[in-house]
């Protein structure tokens, strides 16, 4: 771990990786929570966990070895533009309203984004686009989240990636988006009863969606919809409930910058998805 540094938004001091219930905000860990070291210590733990355990022992997972090396070395070495920041440097349990009618389903953490300030989808450039469009629909309560700790609340929305933790190149291998897997099937199994809509950021997002109500036993079209921006289908669970899963561009700069991607389109999709939920906008 690296010296002790101060929280931008407390000013509390923290290594890098930050230690598990040492005070960092919204830190769903304890000291003492069980840490998962393997691929079926993920499958054990999250098969039984409630909400709470499961964001706390996402939080404190090691059971991709470069996943983790790579985490870590991120935060201790730092982007320059940061290094007066303490890291998260630890996977990053799912956020936002826990009975949310709107479900947001992403790759992984940014390495210098949520593996820094320990909240998905926050601290960098697609952060920012995504919470301005979530506020100005109504899911969010502010139009910036810069960091865990900011007073951000997302309404009737949850935030989840595929992945827990930031890999290299964004890009994680097959056997660690499988051994991750569990965390997001039990998730979204605790969330179902409320879920409506559930928009995907990406391909990635887009079949990690489909293919884990297809695991909890929902009926999922095939041949498997195919993405796209603005892209539909609907699944309906073995109790008749119907969920519609949408698709957007991520908002990374490659798209943002490229105009593939604009405001209106990702608002587009969100307000559909917040319409879908009976959100209604702020």
């Amino acid at each position: 771990m690296s010296d002790l540094l101060p929280h931008p938004v407390t000013g509390q001091a923290f290594a890098s990786p930050v230690p598990p219930g040492t005070g960092w905000p919204d830190d769903p860990a304890a000291a003492g929570t069980p840490v998962a070291e393997t691929a079926d210590d993920v499958a054990r733990l999250a098969a039984v966990a409630d909400l709470p355990a499961l964001d706390a022992a996402v939080s404190v997972c090691r059971a991709c070895p470069r996943l983790v090396t790579w985490r870590e070395d991120v935060a201790a070495t730092k982007r320059a533009s940061f290094a007066d920041q303490p890291y998260w440097g630890r996977p990053v349990a799912g956020w936002g309203d826990p009975q949310p009618g709107v479900l947001i389903v992403g790759l992984a953490p940014a390495a210098n984004g949520g593996n820094r300030t320990g909240r998905i989808f926050t601290g960098d450039r697609s952060g920012d686009w995504l919470f301005a469009a979530l506020h100005r629909v109504g899911l969010a309560s502010q139009p910036h989240s810069v960091h865990a700790g900011d007073g951000q609340r997302l309404l009737g929305c949850r935030m989840v990636a595929t992945v827990r933790c930031a890999p290299p190149d964004n890009r994680p291998t097959v056997t660690e988006r499988d051994t991750c897997a569990p965390w997001l099937v039990r998730e979204v199994a605790l969330v179902a009863p409320w879920v409506r809509a559930v928009v995907c950021l990406g391909l990635y997002g887009w079949d990690a969606a489909l293919r884990t109500f297809r695991s909890l036993g929902y009926d999922v079209p095939r041949p498997k919809p195919r993405f796209g921006h603005g892209s539909e289908t609907v699944v309906v669970s073995p109790d008749g409930d119907r969920v519609t899963v949408l698709g957007s561009y991520h908002p990374s700069q490659q798209n943002t910058f490229t105009g593939k991607l604009t405001e209106p389109m990702l608002d587009a999709v969100l307000r559909r998805a917040a319409a879908l939920a009976g959100v209604l906008e702020g």
